[in-house]
């Protein structure tokens, strides 16, 4: 009698990059913070009074390490035109395309559960094994609170963490009205979910 082996048709999660591990630490706004930091230490971008903007590459000053991951172009097409919050910078990129198609590829890979996005067993196997492999900053994990001391730091330091909820949507409409940047009859809050704050999504919730 020969012996059938049953195998799991489970697809097994892809490779993780750097925005896919600060995403399952701390959600968007990790993912937001992690691109800030790569950013400015290529000097793409500068970070002060908690507010964002793009450096203008010069002959003098040129950029030798370009924005390549999809969260950095976002970043900075997004302080491309002027400078921009950091609470404004986050949720502009917490309802963008780059973070939904990372919520959606970890949800497929069986890392986040699909109604609350929580971590699954297998996103804090991911994310625990990630840590204890070293490969990655700190900062990916702990936020900017590791960083070393200094302005970058420092101007982190300085931003409140965004509320969920309508909160949240309000500090954007407010701010959209304060830059001039809202259309008369647009509402700009748009419904999506937050695991921003700092916090992460993992919490203690999440079937598998």
């Amino acid at each position: 009698m020969r012996a059938i082996f049953r195998r799991t048709t489970e697809p097994a999660p892809r490779a993780l990059d750097l925005y896919d591990i600060a995403y399952l630490a701390g959600g968007p706004q990790r993912m937001m913070e992690v691109a800030l930091v790569a950013l400015h230490e290529r000097g793409m971008v500068r970070v002060r009074l908690s507010r964002v903007r793009t450096v203008k590459e010069t002959d003098a000053e040129p950029i030798d390490h370009p924005a390549t991951h999809p969260v950095e172009r976002a970043v900075v097409a997004l302080c491309r035109r002027r400078s921009l919050s950091m609470l404004s910078l986050h949720g502009a990129m917490e309802v963008g395309p780059e973070v939904e198609e990372a919520e959606r590829r970890m949800v497929s890979s069986g890392l986040l559960t699909a109604r609350r996005l929580r971590l699954t067993r297998a996103g804090r196997q991911h994310l625990e094994a990630a840590e204890r492999s070293g490969a990655y900053p700190a900062y990916v994990f702990e936020g900017p609170a590791a960083l070393p001391d200094g302005p970058l730091r420092r101007n982190f330091s300085e931003v409140i963490p965004p509320p969920s909820g309508l909160g949240r949507r309000l500090i954007r409409l407010g701010e959209a009205i304060e830059d001039g940047q809202l259309d008369h009859g647009h509402d700009s809050g748009g419904g999506h979910h937050s695991c921003g704050g700092g916090h992460s999504c993992g919490g203690g919730g999440g079937g598998d």
